[in-house]
């Protein structure tokens, strides 16, 4: 294994039922933490994402990321190169993580002090949608380049995230992409979702997605408190 890695075991755990009990021992687990579910096809841009908001975000929050990849640690790499606490968990060619793994994953990251705690999903957007991972919140990103067409395809993962983030907003004048149509869609499958136009490169909608992330962790500190 890679240092900086955890291999975690493919136990069976076929019944979502069961996958919902441990995501509930994560939560007992590390219940003061805003821990927000990530989830994309491959290439949407969800890694240099992570990169660019622990950038921006640094000074204000205490950030860890959990990457999810069926091999190596490239993604956690790249998220250690620009300071961010990372581990990868590799899921041996499973197209998704899954609680138990998170739980795993918990005893090998410091999180000590940490406010927030991205899992980066498995690029996939079907199986991920399936598992609570013991979030608190579900972001799906959808990129320019993918068609507009996706939250009707694929219902459920629009229908359990909070948020829909459009990435490679600086592409949309080169590529047959309407966030209009793509919003419109996603709203008729789950009318409570919000949605931002990011551009992590170009640093367009950056900032409103960084208030939007402030604003949720100062929720679950405020809800712990109590």
């Amino acid at each position: 294994m890679p240092v900086g890695s955890v291999q975690c075991d493919n136990t069976t755990l076929n019944l979502l039922k069961a996958n919902d009990y441990v995501a509930k021992a994560v939560r007992d687990k590390i219940p003061g933490i805003c821990v927000i579910n990530i989830c994309s096809s491959p290439g949407s841009g969800k890694t240099t994402l992570m990169q660019e908001t622990g950038k921006r975000l640094g000074k204000d929050l205490n950030i860890a990321v959990l990457v999810g990849d069926p091999e190596t640690e490239r993604d956690a790499i790249r998220m250690r190169d620009v300071g961010i606490n990372a581990l990868q968990i590799v899921t041996g060619g499973m197209c998704h993580i899954e609680a138990q793994m998170i739980l795993q994953a918990l005893d090998h990251i410091d999180l000590t002090d940490c406010d927030l705690l991205f899992i980066e999903n498995v690029g996939n957007l079907v199986c991920p949608a399936a598992f609570d991972l013991g979030e608190d919140y579900r972001v799906t990103v959808l990129a320019s380049t993918e068609g507009d067409d996706k939250p009707k395809k694929y219902p459920r993962m629009f229908l359990t995230s909070e948020l829909m983030l459009v990435s490679k907003a600086d592409l949309l004048p080169y590529v047959p992409f309407s966030v209009e149509a793509a919003a419109k869609d996603a709203r008729e499958v789950n009318p409570n979702l919000d949605v931002i136009s990011i551009s992590s490169l170009q640093d367009t909608g950056m900032e409103e997605w960084c208030n939007w992330l402030k604003a949720k962790v100062a929720e679950k500190k405020a809800k712990y408190a109590k």
